[in-house]
């Protein structure tokens, strides 16, 4: 495991990744528009449901302001195929299968559930200015009132 640690300022790694739907997405895709990448552990859980549906609720502003959300997690296509359909979500879902992203962006960390350690994905988010610079860094996120205060750093950009 990497100890990587971006900060603002730093050049967010790219990357091409699949999402739901069968397209692949690739950063540079948005060369010149603000990127919400948002880390989530899992599909269909109740906290990444429900940062899940504030970001989709949100996503018309966020698009007004001149951002793009997307989301990542190890899930597969069809996981997030599914997670897409059941909660009516209208952002991209990255699947990471094999982590590679979630390294890169130091997400892939040692998490501690009941004295019983594992590797998950800490909850992340990471708002990239239109010149592929980190803006801003979110570790550990708490759901509630994140999506809206990420909207305002993006307005602020």
């Amino acid at each position: 495991m990497t100890d990587v640690s971006l900060q603002p300022g730093d050049t967010a790694p790219d990357f091409s990744l699949p999402r739901d739907g069968g397209d692949t997405v690739s950063l540079s895709d948005f060369a010149g528009k603000a990127v919400v990448l948002y880390f989530y552990p899992r599909d269909d859980t109740p906290g990444c449901t429900k940062e899940a549906i504030a970001f989709t609720g949100l996503a018309g502003e966020f698009e007004a302001a001149g951002a793009v959300i997307l989301g990542a997690s190890k899930d597969t296509e069809a996981k997030h195929d599914k997670f897409r359909d059941k909660y009516d979500l209208n952002i991209p879902l990255l699947s990471d299968a094999e982590g590679d992203l979630c390294e890169r962006y130091g997400v892939w960390v040692e998490k501690n559930m009941y004295g019983k350690k594992s590797m998950g994905i800490e909850r992340a988010t990471f708002l990239i200015d239109g010149a592929g610079k980190i803006a801003r860094v979110w570790r550990k996120v708490k759901v509630p009132g994140h999506a809206e205060e990420v909207l305002e750093a993006v307005r602020a950009l």
